[in-house]
């Protein structure tokens, strides 16, 4: 796919991608979404990318939806065609064309199985703010500004975000932020356990690539898809037996590969070691998610 709307570049095994509509503050559209969707399928696909960082062109992260159809901006009979409706005249929800786009975007990033760093480089609202939640860190430069506006544009949280926010920040913070819909700073970000980190602005990126090399340095890749996928899977669980069933298998699989062996070896021979498996091709078969898409 060639894109149109972000931009695509991997150095030192750190995949960088950047909203790329510095004229509309990389206000999100229908393009953006499957060439995110993309990038992220891509991303996952090449062991040559070892981490993520998603970034903003220009003075703006992403401004929220692209607004330019004005009322109808939300409007999916109006902009689309009517979705399915059952014979009473009920809409059918099952409908592909019902589903939210951000939600698409950050269920596959969800789904990711590379660390992904958010470096937000200015305002962030909307859909700005919660594609942000289904990333593993977020870093603000300290010309970001953060907003969920959904309550003053008559219209709820989307994105998935009911689910990631309150996870990341709590529910009382969520609900404050949502039930105002004002746009905060980055310190407040900070305050509010939104973001983990503020920097001078021309030190976002160098911060959000120095942290991500830690990810990459010393590390198994297949050790990190995994982590990445347990942590954020078993943190919904209801009960710690269903994490434990997942690392026992975790650790028999593992415990059984090369890049096991090497790494014990390595450590007893101080040395570092050399993780051969690759994520493309040496991913356990004990997870029952990998091939999971719509809604599952």
């Amino acid at each position: 796919m060639a894109y149109e709307t972000i931009l695509y570049s991997v150095e030192e095994q750190i995949l960088t991608i950047t909203l790329n509509r510095p004229e509309k503050l990389n206000a999100y559209n229908a393009t953006m979404q499957a060439e995110m969707i993309d990038a992220f399928d891509k991303a996952d696909a090449d062991d040559n990318v070892r981490a993520i960082i998603i970034t903003g062109a220009g003075r703006g992260f992403c401004a929220g939806a692209d607004l330019s159809s004005g009322a109808d901006t939300f409007d999916r009979d109006a902009r689309r065609g009517p979705v399915k409706r059952h014979a009473d005249g009920k809409v059918d929800y099952s409908d592909e064309m019902v589903r939210d786009g951000g939600g698409q975007v950050t269920l596959r990033m969800f789904k990711c199985l590379k660390p992904v760093i958010g470096a937000i480089n200015g305002p962030a609202v909307g859909i700005g703010a919660t594609m942000q939640l289904a990333m593993d860190i977020r870093i603000a430069s300290e010309n970001a500004r953060f907003g969920f506006v959904f309550s003053q544009r008559g219209i709820v949280p989307e994105a998935a975000s009911s689910w990631f926010l309150p996870r990341i920040v709590g529910i009382s913070q969520a609900l404050e932020w949502c039930y105002s819909g004002r746009v905060f700073p980055a310190q407040e970000a900070l305050a509010g356990r939104l973001v983990s980190k503020v920097v001078p602005h021309d030190d976002l990126i160098p911060t959000a690539r120095a942290l991500a090399k830690t990810f990459m340095e010393k590390t198994a890749p297949v050790s990190i898809a995994l982590i990445r996928q347990m942590m954020w899977r078993l943190s919904a669980t209801d009960d710690p037996m269903e994490a434990h069933k997942i690392d026992s298998r975790g650790i028999y699989a593992r415990g059984r590969s090369e890049d096991v062996k090497e790494g014990v070896v390595a450590f007893l021979e101080k040395r570092p070691a050399e993780f051969k498996n690759k994520v493309s091709t040496d991913m356990p078969d004990y997870f029952p998610w990998w091939d999971e898409r719509g809604y599952k």
